[in-house]
């Protein structure tokens, strides 16, 4: 029995022996299997990491690739911001004046600036300024990382070295692009100047909001002085801990409006609030002891605060402020380029980073801004509109009526002079540039003749039906003095008459033909850089609905007078340092928008608006003043708005091209008679220019038809192609006098019953039966049944009678001419019925628009 035991215990302790050894191998695999994980993944995140880290290196070598590393002058002069006077200049070279900076600014060495100043900017902006090279890259990975994926904390990655590369060397656009060069400078700053060089120049240079006096101030100096009445060097602890929380949001931490009074209790809290987030990082940075720091925040600040002063200001006039915005554009324009990003990619807040950019490069950099203004013209432009503006005022607002005229040359798109407005210290608005109203009647040849010969629908002699007609939304369409002359105008007659019914005809039958109902804006305006709107496809808007610049249409006109070729209006042609070496200059890139045939043909026919003398008497006026001047060939178009609330004309020569607006800027009716007072201002206006640069006009030089023009002869009827036609079945032979008619492509049409643009078939039907007579020996019913209308002498006389203009667009009514229409009966020729048209022996009825 012990035996039997003592075999039982050995079996026991055997299997315990075995699951042990068991356990213990499992074991031993276990960890060696963990082993080899953990250095699989060792090397994985290795191999990884240098992986990630090569193509995080190659990127970032592609995005700073191009960026030409600055030397430590360079440095030096562009983060220093070191405040130099830039000028800007007439185009002869002549001084129009300095560049006044919007910022209050007074530099003050390292020396003389406040340790505990110093100290919590260095606590609240960049804790670890004192170590670093210019980047942390944990902070710089976790704004990395909460800007694409939203993960990190709202917390910026910016050391003061990058703020101070933002703000001086960059913008605040945020691509990987300009982070990439921000890191790179960043480095190369911290290489080439101390610390507290660093530290002195950030402090000297950062905005810090507004001062007692409403004024824009920069630098540590400025804001000491500005809101405490102190040198940067005697701040209090409080003080300085204010000041130091201003450069992340200035505007909106200062304590003061631009109107320099002190803001409400509600407003300062956010300031105060920021003071004491300050105060706290200096103490938890041990800058400063827990009693200074509580007894910092329990301090009232508000009492510190300066009262307001009065600022010195300085007014300067449309001339400086013009070529200053000018200048901004095209200082911008050469940033967003080198930066390699494109302007329409940009949002409102990317563009107001780098106009800001621009602004402030202009005003500190000592650059000299060389303008195409004319200072001879200009100057004469503002006598002129200061001895003959009255011409405009009509007394039906108690303000005076208000204009703005830009003087463009044909070929390069330069502007010579401008008027922006009566009395700059009356009125600062810009009615030249930055004015928009609607366009009225100048718009047709732009938008709607042009593009129409242009694409071959029309020649300067087809016809446009001018019947009583409707909007599609059955409001009434009528003429400015009339609801339609109750015919078919010709394009030339329709133009010199500015009617509006024969241009919504050919605008719709554009659209539809062209398979676009914004063709006309998609097509042509756009290369002109006239807004984008979406009136532009709406039915009114060949009457001018749309609202545009003075600058624009000017643009706009200048392109047909250079034989289609639109150029772009500018006003500075060079920009460069102090040094000479050049910023900016201007680089022309025309853009073809309409042919020569088109832009010739457009020209020829708005010669007849100012020779029909119909809705303008510029060429009475300006040959009253000057024959010399009036010999030159002048070509223009007319246009007002509802209610006369905007009077319109522009005019070119071959060489030149001049326009004017008129109206009040709150949009106030004027009088009837604002097109004649618009048009004598400017015939005025001109024959100034005229007596001081003659020149300018090339009066000798003629506007001429390119020879790809098509000179087709056609019915004076119709303006197709002369012969007969059919017509639900009935052939009718026309004879009809001829006329010249000009076409950019394609030709006149063959002859045909509907040969115009518009008009129902009631409208047709009537206008035949002027010319059309015959009997009808069948059952045939056809259009040409006039038995009712013919007398026994086969002739009859078709009167209309309609309102009509003399001269003027004022004048109310004259009797238009009759038309004597000889018909003949129709004879049977082979089942159908044949009708014979003659033309009409007198003139063509037209009416006022």
């Amino acid at each position: 029995m012990d035996n039997q035991n003592n075999s039982n215990n050995n079996k026991q302790n055997l299997h315990k022996l075995v699951n042990k050894k068991n356990a213990l191998l499992s074991f031993n695999v276990l960890v060696r299997v963990l082993k080899a994980v953990i250095l699989f993944a060792v090397v994985a995140i290795l191999l990884g990491g240098s992986l990630g880290l090569g193509i995080g290196m190659g990127y970032f070598a592609s995005l700073v690739e191009g960026t030409e590393p600055p030397t430590k002058e360079e440095l030096q002069r562009e983060i220093s911001d070191i405040t130099e006077v830039s000028k800007m200049t007439y185009a002869d070279g002549s001084m129009i004046s300095s560049i006044k900076s919007d910022l209050i600014r007074t530099r003050v060495d390292g020396e003389h600036i406040s340790p505990l100043l110093k100290n919590a900017v260095i606590s609240t902006e960049d804790e670890y300024f004192e170590e670093h090279d210019g980047v942390v890259p944990k902070a710089l990975v976790r704004a990395l990382l909460a800007d694409s994926v939203g993960f990190g904390g709202s917390s910026g990655g910016s050391t003061l070295t990058q703020q101070l590369v933002k703000q001086q060397l960059l913008t605040d656009e945020t691509t990987f692009k300009r982070k990439a060069n921000e890191i790179l400078l960043a480095y190369r700053i911290e290489k080439y100047f101390t610390k507290d060089e660093i530290l002195t120049t950030y402090l000297n240079v950062s905005p810090f909001g507004r001062n007692n006096k409403g004024e824009n101030i920069a630098g540590v100096e400025e804001a000491a002085k500005g809101l405490f009445g102190k040198s940067a060097n005697d701040l209090t602890l409080p003080q300085a801990a204010f000041i130091a929380g201003l450069p992340q949001s200035p505007i909106v931490y200062t304590p003061y409006r631009n109107t320099g009074e002190l803001k409400s209790d509600e407003d300062l809290a956010v300031g105060m609030k920021r003071k004491d987030f300050v105060l706290f990082n200096m103490f938890r940075e041990e800058k400063i002891t827990k009693d200074e720091y509580e007894a910092a925040k329990a301090y009232d600040l508000k009492q510190d605060f300066l009262p307001t002063e009065a600022a010195n200001t300085t007014t300067e006039g449309f001339l400086y402020y013009t070529v200053m915005e000018q200048a901004v554009e095209a200082i911008m324009d050469v940033n967003i380029e080198k930066a390699g990003v494109k302007r329409e990619d940009l949002d409102e807040l990317g563009l107001s980073q780098y106009e800001e950019q621009a602004r402030r490069q202009i005003q500190n950099r000592g650059y000299t801004i060389e303008s195409t203004i004319d200072p001879t013209v200009y100057n004469t432009m503002q006598e002129a509109v200061a001895n003959y503006g009255y011409l405009l005022d009509d007394g039906y607002a108690a303000a005076s009526v208000e204009t703005g005229n830009v003087l463009m040359d044909n070929q390069t798109g330069k502007i010579i002079g401008f008027v922006a407005g009566r009395n700059y210290e009356i009125n600062q608005n810009n009615h030249a540039f930055d004015t928009h109203r609607q366009v009225g009647s100048t718009i047709k040849p732009i938008s709607v003749y042009g593009p129409a010969i242009d694409q071959g629908m029309i020649g300067s002699e087809s016809r446009l039906a001018n019947y009583p007609t409707k909007y599609k939304t059955g409001e009434e369409l009528g003429n400015a003095t009339n609801s339609g002359t109750n015919t078919f105008d010709t394009v030339r007659t329709s133009l010199e008459w500015s009617y509006n019914i024969p241009v919504y005809h050919l605008n719709e039958a554009m659209k539809e033909q062209m398979g676009d109902s914004n063709f006309s804006y998609n097509n042509y305006l756009s290369k002109m850089n006239y807004p984008a709107a979406d009136g532009w496809a709406f039915e009114s808007a060949p009457l001018g609905s749309v609202e545009a610049s003075v600058y624009t249409q000017t643009n706009g006109f200048q392109a047909l007078a250079n034989k289609g070729v639109y150029q772009k209006g500018y006003m500075i042609e060079k920009i460069t340092d102090n040094e000479g070496n050049v910023i900016y200059q201007h680089q022309e890139a025309p853009v073809q928008v309409y042919s020569q045939a088109t832009a010739t043909i457009m020209n020829d026919l708005m010669r007849s608006v100012i020779d029909s003398k119909i809705t303008t008497p510029f060429r009475d006026v300006i040959t009253g003043l000057n024959p010399q001047l009036a010999a030159a060939d002048w070509i223009g178009k007319t246009g007002t708005t509802n209610d006369y609330k905007d009077a319109w004309l522009v005019v070119s020569t071959p060489s030149i091209t001049l326009s004017s607006w008129a109206g009040y800027d709150e949009g106030n009716v004027m009088s009837p008679n604002s097109g004649i007072q618009n048009s004598t201002y400017l015939a005025h206006l001109t024959n100034a220019i005229y007596n001081v640069r003659p020149d300018l006009f090339n009066a000798e030089e003629r506007f001429t038809l390119s020879d790809d023009v098509i000179k087709a002869t056609v019915s004076k009827l119709t303006g197709d192609k002369i012969g007969g036609f059919t017509y639900n079945n009935i052939k009718y032979s026309v004879s009809s006098e001829s006329v010249v008619s000009y076409f950019a492509k394609n030709g006149p049409a063959d002859s045909q019953y509907k040969f115009g643009f518009g008009g129902s078939d009631a409208n047709y039907q009537a206008y035949w039966s002027k010319y059309i007579s015959g009997s009808n020996n069948s059952s045939n019913s056809g259009t040409n049944n006039n038995s009712n209308n013919t007398n026994n002498n086969n002739n009859s006389n078709d009167t209309n009678n309609s309102n009509s203009s003399d001269t003027t667009p004022s004048s109310s009514s004259s009797e238009e001419s009759k038309e004597e229409n000889n018909q003949e009966n129709g004879q049977d020729n082979g089942g159908n019925q044949e009708g014979n048209i003659e033309s009409p022996s007198g003139v063509e009825p037209e009416n006022s628009d």
